[in-house]
């Protein structure tokens, strides 16, 4: 190798580096960041009361810093949302991976990613204006702002992602495998459950995973769509508040820097970043056990 040409791919090693540096130290940053003011928080606030309080009234005078109504607002619409995007994205990923034909795959797949590049201030609209009157046509105590309509649109929005990234494990199942589910008789649903979906798994429950991760930390639709009233409640026709619709809340400016009021976002932050932690750690850990099962 000559000497220019090594000090070019010298470059580009230490060039490489420092990008993975960069993203490592962001990283570091963002969680000191969170630590530094969560801290200060907890001096004021005991972390049991912020655990087990019912009550989020941070902003009031009579004030309460219970997590939990925040915290049940999230895991309801982000059930709901998984509840319309797990199945209708898995049902669309085996379409277009064993039932379409290359060209119908072609055309189908793109304009479906298209619904992740809407905004998602776009969608809480959406969800105010349209979905939002039309549930209430069916169910009559619907309110005006409640978890159930932000929770379907988030539904739709997520289902690109679980739908393209199935797809794609699905499609890189070796051809071996279902030719061999074939030669067994099988039919083309019982090589598409019981052959493709086992052998491509791990990709499947990443998805998954990853479209909770989503919509866990939606802000926009929720705090268009879903009001701005913390309250601990799994009924989906009322007004609630999520953990990401609070940070905007308090973000708009109203709140003085430095006091216990404008910590609490920090709080409400570490929260939900513990909470997407973990479940990217359950995510490595089911792709890995499953890996192991069909590898």
């Amino acid at each position: 190798m000559t000497k220019p040409r090594q000090w070019i791919e010298r470059t580009i090693e230490v060039g490489l580096f420092l990008s993975a540096l960069l993203s490592v130290l962001v990283t570091l940053g963002i969680v000191g960041v969170l630590l530094f003011e969560t801290v200060g928080f907890f001096k004021t606030v005991p972390l049991l009361d912020f655990l087990t309080d019912t009550e989020w009234t941070p902003l009031f005078s009579e004030k309460h810093y219970g997590i939990l109504p925040l915290f049940s607002g999230t895991f309801l619409t982000t059930s709901i949302a998984m509840a319309v995007a797990l199945p209708v994205g898995l049902i669309s990923a085996i379409y277009l991976s064993e039932y379409a034909s290359r060209r119908v795959r072609t055309i189908l797949k793109p304009i479906l990613e298209i619904l992740a590049a809407i905004p998602t201030v776009v969608y809480g609209y959406f969800a105010l204006i349209f979905v939002t009157p039309l549930l209430q046509k069916v169910i009559p105590g619907l309110s005006g702002f409640n978890a159930l309509s932000p929770g379907i649109v988030m539904g739709i929005m997520i289902v690109p992602i679980v739908s393209s990234l199935s797809e794609d494990a699905m499609h890189a199942v070796p051809a071996g495998l279902k030719e061999g589910g074939y030669a067994l008789g099988s039919t083309r649903l019982q090589v598409a459950t019981q052959v493709v979906l086992p052998a491509a798994f791990s990709g499947v429950v990443s998805s998954f995973i990853l479209g909770i991760s989503r919509a866990v930390g939606e802000t926009m639709i929720v705090a268009i769509a879903a009001g701005l009233q913390p309250r601990l409640t799994l009924n989906p026709l009322v007004p609630i508040e999520t953990v990401t619709a609070y940070i905007v809340q308090v973000s708009m400016g109203d709140t003085p820097t430095g006091t216990i009021e404008y910590q609490t976002i920090f709080a409400a932050g570490m929260s939900l970043f513990l909470l997407t932690f973990v479940l990217n750690i359950v995510s490595y850990l089911l792709r890995k056990r499953f890996r192991e099962v069909y590898d």
